[in-house]
This record gives C-alpha cells, sequence and structure tokens, in this order.
C-alpha cells in the first residue's frame, strides 16, 4: 500500500502542478492584460488562489514522497493537499483526477502499515 501511495501521490502531484500552472498563470494574465467581456474575468481571491496554486502541489509531491518512509506523514499531506485544490479550484473537469488520486493515496498512505509491526505508525 505504501508503494501504491508513493505512486499515486506522485502522479496526483504532477497533475496538481499543471492545474496551479494554469490558475496562476490565467490570474497574471488577466492582471497584465486586463479582464475581457465574456472570456476572461479575474478571480476574486487572487492571492489566496495563487498561493493554493503553487503549496497544494507541493503538498501533494512531497506527501507522496514520503509515503514509503512516514507514511501517515505523508498520507497526511497529500489529504491536505487534495483539499487545498479543491478550496482554490473546486470540483471540475480538470481538478477532479488530481484530489481523487490524492485522496486516494493519501487514505492507503494513512491505512498502510508495517507488515512486522503491530500498530500502524507508532
Amino acid at each position: 500500500m505504501r508503494n501504491a501511495a508513493l505512486v499515486l501521490g506522485i502522479i496526483a502531484g504532477l497533475f496538481a502542478m499543471v492545474v496551479g500552472f494554469f490558475g496562476y498563470g490565467y490570474t497574471t494574465a488577466v492582471e497584465h492584460f486586463g479582464e475581457i467581456d465574456g472570456f476572461a474575468r479575474q478571480v476574486d481571491n487572487v492571492g489566496e488562489l495563487r498561493l493554493l496554486s503553487v503549496i497544494s502541489p507541493l503538498l501533494i509531491l512531497a506527501g507522496g514522497a514520503m509515503a514509503r518512509a512516514r507514511a501517515l506523514w505523508g498520507g497526511v499531506l497529500m489529504l491536505v493537499g487534495a483539499g487545498g485544490v479543491y478550496a482554490g479550484y473546486g470540483l471540475g473537469f480538470f481538478t477532479i483526477f488530481p484530489i481523487s488520486m490524492a485522496c486516494l493515496a493519501g487514505i492507503l498512505a494513512v491505512a498502510a502499515g508495517k507488515p512486522d509491526e503491530e500498530k500502524a505508525h507508532f
């Protein structure tokens, strides 16, 4: 389960990075060129969206990378990162894949325990 969490977390983090790049670029382009009626409108919370565009994919990637060694911490980071993507962008066509994969990876990592230990994480 730790290996599956690692792979799913890294893939979800890469997809979340693509979403984050486009979100950050969109807000920058609208700020630079201005709003276009019926085509491009600035979001309400530019700073929040830009922060979540950078932080959330990093949390998911870091959690995926930690999933083998520190499964509990990695799982929590992936779940928090998935929540950040959801808070910034909502559930849409481009966000459902990274959010669902990061949630699945986080659940797998939290549920994973070492086979030779009675307790999963402590």
